[in-house]
């Protein structure tokens, strides 16, 4: 992926752009024919299980390709994360809603879980360390904790290309609708993403390993304000080079 950065001092934006929109377009082609392969071996097995809730369902919403979400949950809520396509990143914060200065906090997240990596039977703990939310149910595993959120900025700085759909953006807009603004949007996880740290302590985001129907289940173990914004990154391939919409369901477990 260092190559997609162009950074060498002598290179114009227009040859960052040109270069990572050419990458971008040949990946998503093998990254399209990839993911219906896939779909049509492990596809509607998958996602009939992801939609089997043992539970009453309180809503169920698709959220498109680059748009945002958000939800006011109450403890003991699930919340069903489905990744219709395979390999689609969704960015996701989450905060106390008694207090929303306290909210999602990555480093008391990797020292308390002890790993990088999130997955089934995780805590996502605030920076007062306390769990907000427990991961009960995970089809994938390796969901990322140190990438953070893509943004107009940093697109930039990588791709030389302006104004792109980004999930800070995304981040911003629904946390308005809560009166929260940008100082407001700690670091977040990445659910789906799949961000390796090799031996050498370097890194690099790599397509996910989530296939179509592919899930994760979270229950909020304080009230909550969930925010999701479902990455709309095109020139890396945190969504396969191609983001696609997912599915979120919130729902009470039967009693």
């Amino acid at each position: 992926m260092a190559g997609i950065l162009l950074q060498d001092r002598n290179v114009s934006d227009e040859e960052r752009t040109a270069h990572a929109r050419s990458l971008s377009a040949a990946n998503r082609m093998a990254s399209v024919r990839r993911a219906a392969e896939t779909r049509a071996r492990v596809g509607e097995q998958k996602l009939r299980k992801a939609l089997a809730i043992e539970g009453t369902i309180v809503s169920d919403h698709i959220v498109d390709a680059g748009a945002h979400w958000s939800s006011r949950m109450p403890v003991d809520r699930h919340l069903r994360i489905v990744d219709l396509e395979g390999q689609q990143a969704v960015d996701f914060l989450c905060y106390e809603l008694s207090d929303l200065s306290v909210r999602y906090n990555a480093a008391n997240t990797l020292k308390l879980n002890r790993s990088v990596y999130l997955g089934s039977g995780s805590k996502l703990y605030s920076d007062r360390a306390e769990s907000l939310m427990t991961i009960v149910a995970d089809t994938v595993g390796y969901h990322d904790t140190i990438g953070g959120c893509c943004s107009a900025e940093i697109n930039y700085l990588r791709y030389g290309i302006k104004k792109t759909p980004n999930c800070r953006d995304n981040f911003t807009a629904a946390l308005r609708e809560h009166g929260l603004g940008p100082g407001d949007i700690p670091s977040n996880v990445n659910f789906f993403m799949y961000v390796p740290v090799r031996a050498d302590g370097s890194t690099e985001i790599e397509e996910g390993r989530s296939e179509p129907g592919d899930y994760i289940d979270l229950c909020a173990n304080k009230d909550v304000l969930v925010v999701i914004s479902n990455c709309p990154q095109q020139y890396n391939p945190c969504n396969g080079w191609n983001p696609t919409p997912i599915r979120v369901i919130e729902w009470q477990p039967d009693r």
